[in-house]
């Protein structure tokens, strides 16, 4: 289930805790939205940033043994006729 965290801190604690699996990081092309994504046992969290800057000192802060995928845009397949 997802959950959406608005707390930088709490994000934080979050990616500490021991049933963290791992992060994500994506980024959207349209609204310039950042999203921070950790997945738990139970709950999706994720945190919205729009300064890119945060987030990369929110990506430097994660611990260092999460593992971590940075998702971005697909290459799209040309159209078959």
């Amino acid at each position: 289930m997802p959950s959406e965290v608005t707390d930088i801190k709490q994000f934080l604690e979050i990616a500490r805790r021991k049933d963290a699996k791992g992060a994500r990081l994506k980024k959207s092309s349209k609204s310039k939205d950042i999203k921070m994504k950790i997945r738990c046992k139970r709950y999706l969290y994720t945190l919205i940033l729009k300064d890119s800057d945060k987030a990369d000192k929110i990506k430097q802060s994660l611990p260092p043994t999460m593992p971590f995928v940075e998702i971005g845009k697909k290459n799209k397949k040309p159209k078959k006729n």
